[in-house]
């Protein structure tokens, strides 16, 4: 049996995109039923939305939507009708958390601010994903994570060589939303635990701002200390860093890449050169101790690039499964994917989609009593809106009219 802590928690998603719907996706896997109130027209504007391999799509199923969407029921309202905006107001009556990505202008127009959603349910907590917070000259202004966390966060900054001729993108669609989801998932877990204890509903609020300088805090943080940025490195750095060999990444002989990160090179250097055939640096007095390795680093890291790159990274990732220092290989989405280690703790998780077959999705990255989550396909657009209806109490005759005013889908 599948520990679900959120059974029982009722959540209001008035949402689309990735990030802030993926906080939903983690609460329906971690029991929640979530409710995801959708345009009554066109749906989720990353409905059938399609970027590259980021939108690929095999029937009805597409991680773009299955990843921030999974285990919720849709429901198709227009919210700018009494009717729509009525049906609203009778889920929100009866859920725990209002969940919102919509910008400030669309939630006045809308009547979707805190106060018009504790005016029908004074215990609810409040849930706010915006790009840049609710404060300042910003806050009014739309972004994604591509815009406001990768590139005005910084990581674009430090993962882009000065000499580069362009900008380094993000290694993957929805990757500052993804970690966004999962953050505002955290913030209304304790939100949730503040209300049982105090009784008091909070308001949540997590931006794509402050979710991307928490990403870069270490070089933010230097940064203010010394009053100036450390660059990234050049393009053609050493593989290694310049005191210690055995933190680096080196290019394998058919081009691909192993890393080390290995803090204490003394501990462990006798044992990388077992495992790449350079025994004879053992008893060289240049790395005799942690103190000679790290003088000498360009010398024995130049040993280690040549040892590596002599031969392919087949050849290692088999060789170095025994080696007692932490390294990696660098590794694709699919490889990833089909790595042993993912498949044995449960980090990625079957489900059927809408036509009976078998899918793999990521799993989130929290598990309760070793148990990895029972994951639930998304729902397509307004599939649930008549039962979600019925249970709010609404007779066949109402919801014809409902759907004849425009009111929902």
């Amino acid at each position: 049996m599948v520990d679900q802590p959120m059974q029982g928690i009722r959540v209001v998603e008035v949402a689309q995109y990735t990030f802030t719907p993926a906080a939903g996706a983690v609460l329906a896997d971690w029991g929640a039923d979530v409710i995801k109130v959708e345009h009554a027209e066109t749906g989720d504007a990353q409905r059938g939305l399609r970027i590259g391999t980021g939108g690929a799509a095999i029937g009805t199923f597409q991680p773009l939507m299955e990843h921030p969407n999974r285990g919720k029921r849709s429901v198709g309202l227009a919210l700018d009708t009494p009717g729509g905006h009525a049906v609203l107001m009778d889920l929100v009556r009866e859920a725990d958390v209002f969940l919102i990505n919509f910008l400030g202008a669309a939630r006045r127009r809308l009547h979707l601010e805190v106060e018009d959603i504790r005016a029908a349910n004074p215990n609810i907590i409040y849930v706010r994903g915006s790009s840049h917070g609710q404060r300042g000259p910003d806050a009014e202004k739309g972004g994604y994570d591509g815009s406001t966390f990768w590139c005005r966060m910084g990581s674009a900054w430090g993962a882009t060589p000065p000499e580069s001729p362009r900008v380094t993108g993000m290694p993957a669609g929805a990757y500052g939303d993804s970690m966004g989801g999962m953050t505002i998932a955290g913030g209304i877990a304790a939100a949730l635990l503040a209300r049982e204890r105090t009784g008091s509903p909070s308001v949540v609020d997590v931006s794509l701002m402050s979710i991307g300088s928490w990403a870069m805090a270490l070089s933010i943080g230097n940064a203010m200390l010394v009053g100036e940025d450390t660059p990234p490195p050049p393009a053609n750095a050493p593989m290694f860093i310049a005191v210690n060999p055995l933190i680096g990444t080196f290019r394998t002989s058919d081009g691909r890449w192993i890393n080390f990160t290995m803090l204490q090179p003394g501990r462990y250097f006798a044992d990388v050169c077992r495992h790449l055939g350079l025994e004879e640096l053992i008893d060289d007095p240049r790395f005799g101790t942690a103190e000679d390795l790290m003088a000498n680093a360009s010398e024995a890291g130049t040993y280690i690039a040549q040892a590596i790159g002599a031969k392919p990274y087949a050849h290692w990732v088999e060789v170095l499964e025994t080696m007692e220092g932490p390294w990696a290989p660098v590794q694709s989405p699919l490889e990833i994917a089909n790595d042993p280690q993912m498949v044995a703790n449960g980090y990625i998780c079957s489900l059927m989609d809408s036509e009976g077959q078998e899918r793999r999705l990521v799993a989130n990255p929290v598990q309760f009593d070793e148990q990895p989550p029972v994951l639930i396909r998304a729902p397509l657009f307004a599939e649930h809106t008549d039962d979600i209806l019925r249970q709010l109490g609404k007779t066949d005759d109402e919801i014809i009219q409902l759907k004849i005013d425009g009111a929902c889908t």
